[in-house]
């Protein structure tokens, strides 16, 4: 069976370390370690690195330490990303102000990934946001894209 490619953003890296949500910390605990036996193909984007490297020191410290355990690609993003990122505010799925969660997606998209993995409910994992990823996909000619959170990803252990 084919491994998954996913994508993931910020929040499921951040959350590794967040002491504050317990439940979600475990589930990303949980997902790092199928990462790291390497149950899945893994891609990053600079997007996913340039937030990582705005956190206070120590806390990036601990975050590129995880990064070290694991294997991935990382994409960066370009003219053919942006084109992509800029439908979802023009279409008026995200806004513009939410253009790094955009860079995500599309990231994702272009990168043939199975699933985007995300904590961001506001911005990524939601009904509007699936559904106008899969307008965007089908209008553009891309795969479709599953959006989960690390729970469902992991069968909700």
């Amino acid at each position: 069976m084919k491994k998954l490619k996913i994508y993931l953003d910020t929040s499921v890296i951040s959350m590794l370390d967040q002491t504050k949500s317990q439940d979600r910390m475990a589930d990303s605990q949980k997902l790092w370690t199928k990462i790291k036996k390497n149950e899945f193909d893994v891609v990053l984007s600079t997007i996913t690195l340039d937030e990582l490297n705005k956190n206070k020191p120590d806390k990036k410290a601990k975050l590129l330490h995880y990064l070290k355990q694991i294997k991935y690609s990382l994409i960066s993003i370009n003219e053919k990303s942006i084109e992509v990122a800029s439908r979802f505010v023009n279409l008026g799925i995200l806004k513009q102000k939410s253009f790094d969660d955009c860079q995500h997606i599309a990231a994702a998209i272009i990168s043939e990934c199975d699933v985007i993995v995300s904590w961001n409910f506001k911005h990524i994992v939601n009904h509007k946001t699936i559904e106008g990823v899969k307008a965007v996909t089908a209008l553009e000619g891309y795969d479709d894209v599953l959006i989960y959170s690390p729970s469902i990803l992991i069968g909700g252990e």
